[in-house]
């Protein structure tokens, strides 16, 4: 038995994000570490398919898109969070670019899944 969200493409993509996103921070190196930036990132990355989960797992299209939007918000609040590491060279432009292109990816697919919520 499978559970509903994971034959969501933007779940298994949000899914890779979050480990990208994850791998990413682990190789952080900084003299002063700020444990409480690298757990919000880490809450918030994961947040994105945790939200799309858990409104898959609703009684109503009007809850799940309700859910899409927070995990949109989680997508925003982590794209917002690398841009910062990427300014104080916690990360590279490479990697700010590699995972910005995935951030948008996601963020296209969680419009399109709220707009094919909304039309059906």
């Amino acid at each position: 038995m499978k559970f509903g969200y994971e034959d969501l493409d933007v779940w298994n993509k949000a899914v890779d994000f979050a480990v990208q996103v994850i791998e990413t921070v682990e190789r952080i190196s900084t003299g002063r570490k700020h444990y409480r930036l690298l757990e919000q990132i880490e809450s918030c990355t994961t947040s994105v398919s945790m939200n799309l989960a858990e409104g898959k797992g609703r009684y109503s299209k009007k809850e799940f898109i309700q859910y899409c939007y927070i995990a949109r918000g989680s997508l925003y609040e982590t794209m917002t969070l690398l841009v910062i590491f990427q300014r104080i060279n916690w990360i590279s432009e490479s990697e700010y670019a590699k995972l910005e292109s995935s951030g948008k990816e996601i963020a296209a697919m969680i419009i399109g899944l709220i707009k094919s919520l909304k039309r059906s």
